[in-house]
């Protein structure tokens, strides 16, 4: 798990505009959120995770793993939300009018982020900072 934790900047994106369409969010959220360059924070404070990602709209998450929450994604949707360990992926599933699968792995200083709603998979690549 100690991999995963830092700081991230997005340094590449595909398909993220048509997965953001597959899971309702409007048009011009979509057009911001494809032009951004977020960073993502990721922390552990004792038993919970932090992720932060810091982009034209900030958001937060805390959670313990296995544990579902309430999470208000950045589009304004609540959805319920668990986070496992899966061979060294943090795994998040949302579960809401769509079901969404976000994983995130750590190779060297890369993170590697792929979001998944039906058949429409994005994948987001960072580079640790």
């Amino acid at each position: 798990m100690a991999n995963l934790l830092g700081s991230f900047k997005l340094v590449s994106s595909e398909n993220f505009g048509d997965f953001l369409k597959e899971i309702g969010v409007g048009l011009v959220t979509r057009k911001m959120a494809e032009t951004s360059k977020p960073t993502v924070e990721i922390k552990q404070e004792g038993a919970e995770y932090v992720i932060k990602t810091l982009a034209f709209k900030n958001s937060e998450i805390r959670f313990k793993l296995g544990e579902e929450f309430e999470e208000n994604r950045l589009d304004g949707a609540t959805v319920k939300t668990v986070v496992t360990l899966e061979g060294g992926k943090l795994v998040q599933k949302q579960f809401g009018d769509k079901e969404v699968t976000i994983t995130r792995e750590v190779d060297g200083d890369t993170l590697k982020v792929t979001c998944q709603s039906g058949t429409v998979v994005s994948t987001r690549v960072y580079q640790r900072e």
